[in-house]
C-alpha cells in the first residue's frame, strides 16, 4: 500500500506591491530599471488533498468549492503529453505544467492527487491556480523525497507555470510560506525572499466585489510602459513602480512586524491613493475601478476598518480591509454581504515568541 500524504496549501494576497514582480523582472534587459517590492501573506483559504505514488499516470481528482467532483481524470507521465496539455489551457493544464518541469527534472514516475476540499475562490485574485502549482510540486516532493525546500517548490511552481497561457509572476508562488508573511524583492531573475511574522493579530477582510476585471488589459497596458515607453504615462506607471513601491512596502514591512493594523491600514489607503494618481491613467477602462472605490469610501463600512485598497492587478476584481479588531471583522463581512458583495475572513497570526517578549 503507498503511503498517503495529507497536504494544504493556502492562496496567497498581496498586501502591497502589485505588479512589482513581472516590472522589476525587466532589470534583466535594463539594469536602471528600479527592483520590485511586495508583502505577500497566505490566505486562510486553499486546497487540501490526499496524495500518493502512482506507477506511470498522473491521475487527478478535485473537489471545487461548490461541491461538484471532477475526474478522476488520468494523464500519462509522457513528457510530450504534459506539455501539450500544459500548452494548450483549461482546468488541467497548470497540474500538467508542474508534473512535465518535474518530468524533465527528476527521477519519477506517477502520482494520484484527490483534492478533496477546496475551500479557496477560483478566479478571484487569490492564486488558486498557484496554490494548486505549489500543492503537485509539494506532492513529488514528499512522494519521491525530492528533498527540495520551500523555494525550490516556489520554483517548479513557477516554472510549471509558465508552461500554461497564465503567465503569471512570480509572487505567486509565496503561497508555499502558508500563513506567515513574506517580503520579497525580484531583480530581474533573482528572487529574495524574508519572512515577516507581526507580533500582534492582524483582522483582515477580502471581498469579491462580483463585477469583473480584464486581467489581460491591465497588464497588457502596464506592459506597455517598459522598459522606456509610454511617455509621461509610462513615466509616472514605472515612478509608482519604482521609487513609491518601494517605500511604500519597505514601511509596510516596519508596520506589519509591529503588528500595528492601524497604521497598516493608513497605509493600504495611502497605497491606494498614489495607484490612481499614477497608474490609473496608463488603463483608465480597467484601473478606474468605480466598484472598489463606491466601497473603500463607503459610510457604510467605515466604522470598522482603517482603511483599505484593491487587490491584486487591481481593478473592479476583489477588495481588501483592515478591520479595526475581530468583532469588527465580522461585523465588516455581514455588511459587505448586504451590500451583495462575497467576503472571506483572513486573519494574519502573531509571532508568539515576538509577542512574548
Amino acid at each position: 500500500m503507498a503511503e498517503i500524504f495529507e497536504l494544504f496549501v493556502p492562496g496567497r494576497l498581496c498586501l502591497l506591491g502589485e505588479h512589482s514582480d513581472w516590472a522589476g523582472g525587466y532589470r534583466r534587459i535594463d539594469s536602471s530599471i528600479h527592483r520590485g517590492y511586495c508583502l505577500i501573506v497566505g490566505t486562510n483559504q486553499g486546497i487540501s488533498a490526499r496524495v500518493h505514488h502512482h506507477p506511470n499516470k498522473l491521475i487527478i481528482k478535485t473537489t471545487l468549492p461548490d461541491g461538484k467532483v471532477l475526474g478522476p481524470h488520468e494523464i500519462d507521465m509522457d513528457a510530450d503529453e504534459l506539455l501539450k496539455i500544459a500548452e494548450e489551457g483549461g482546468f488541467y493544464s497548470y497540474t500538467a505544467g508542474v508534473a512535465y518541469h518535474v518530468l524533465c527534472h527528476y527521477n519519477v514516475q506517477g502520482l494520484f492527487i484527490d483534492s478533496n476540499k477546496m475551500d479557496l475562490p477560483i478566479r478571484k485574485g487569490l492564486s488558486s491556480s498557484a496554490a494548486n502549482n505549489v500543492m503537485v510540486a509539494r506532492a513529488f516532493n514528499k512522494v519521491y523525497d525530492l528533498k527540495l525546500t520551500t523555494r525550490g517548490e516556489m520554483e517548479i511552481a513557477y516554472q510549471g507555470e509558465i508552461l500554461t497561457p497564465s503567465r503569471c509572476g512570480r509572487m505567486d508562488q509565496a503561497c508555499a510560506y502558508g500563513d506567515t508573511p513574506v517580503y520579497m524583492i525580484f531583480d530581474g531573475d533573482k528572487l529574495a525572499i524574508d519572512e515577516v511574522p507581526p507580533k500582534d493579530d492582524i483582522y483582515m477582510v477580502v471581498a469579491d466585489l462580483n463585477t469583473g476585471k480584464n486581467t489581460q488589459k491591465i497588464l497588457a497596458d502596464l506592459n506597455a510602459c517598459y522598459p522606456k515607453s509610454g511617455g509621461k504615462i509610462g513615466e509616472d506607471v514605472r515612478y509608482y513602480l519604482g521609487p513609491v513601491n518601494k517605500d511604500l512596502v519597505n514601511r509596510a514591512k516596519k508596520i506589519l512586524r509591529a503588528g500595528d493594523a492601524e497604521q497598516l491600514g493608513a497605509l493600504m489607503a495611502e497605497a491606494q491613493r498614489f495607484f490612481d494618481m499614477f497608474m490609473a491613467p496608463a488603463c483608465p477602462q480597467e484601473l478606474l475601478a468605480p466598484k472598489l472605490h463606491f466601497i473603500l469610501s463607503s459610510p457604510e463600512v467605515a466604522p470598522f476598518t482603517f482603511g483599505g485598497k484593491g487587490v491584486g492587478s487591481q481593478g473592479d476584481g476583489c477588495v481588501q480591509f483592515v478591520s479595526k479588531g475581530p468583532k469588527e471583522q465580522k461585523k465588516l463581512m455581514a455588511k459587505l454581504k448586504e451590500m451583495e458583495l462575497e467576503p472571506y475572513p483572513l486573519t494574519i497570526h502573531s509571532n508568539i515568541e515576538n509577542k512574548k517578549s
